[in-house]
């Protein structure tokens, strides 16, 4: 069975450029298909303080994709990981996600801060974060995504 989506939005404002790093205190604004959607279906989202937003590597090609363990940023200091221990552009439906801060919902626009994602990536879906539907139970990790990540959300300006 095939998957056909096609987007609600785009990031129309924001960083221009993809980048791995510094993407704190970077404004975007998502805007939702004024085509599609009436102004009650983001009724009650201003009320949420975070969303979580799937989104398209829309710029990465399906050549990118790679199935096999590597390290992470080519870095060999950290163990070669497989695919489903990655979240870049390399994985097979090229999706990420993403939970940015809402600041404002103006009609169809929404302002958000701390998403990765830039200007012109089509979004394909976004409702609002419920700390009940986060992560149950300790969550642990290995070192590598923190020290990878140290920089990640630092502030570019």
């Amino acid at each position: 069975m095939t998957l056909e989506m096609k987007p609600i939005g785009e990031v129309v404002e924001g960083r221009m450029e993809v980048a791995d790093d510094y993407w704190g205190g970077v404004e975007s604004v998502i805007q939702l298909d004024e085509t599609e959607f009436p102004l009650d279906s983001v009724q009650g989202l201003a009320e949420f303080s975070h969303l979580v937003v799937v989104w398209h590597f829309d710029r990465a090609s399906p050549s990118d994709v790679e199935y096999h363990a590597r390290s992470p940023r080519g870095n060999t200091q950290w163990p070669a990981t497989g695919t489903f221990a990655h979240r870049n552009h390399r994985r097979p439906n090229q999706l990420a996600q993403s939970f940015p801060r809402l600041l404002k919902v103006d009609g169809l626009s929404l302002r958000v801060t701390d998403l990765d994602a830039v200007a012109g990536t089509k979004i394909y879906d976004l409702s609002p974060y419920f700390t009940e539907m986060g992560p149950r139970g300790t969550v642990h990790e290995p070192a590598w995504p923190g020290e990878m990540l140290a920089d990640y959300w630092t502030d570019n300006s």
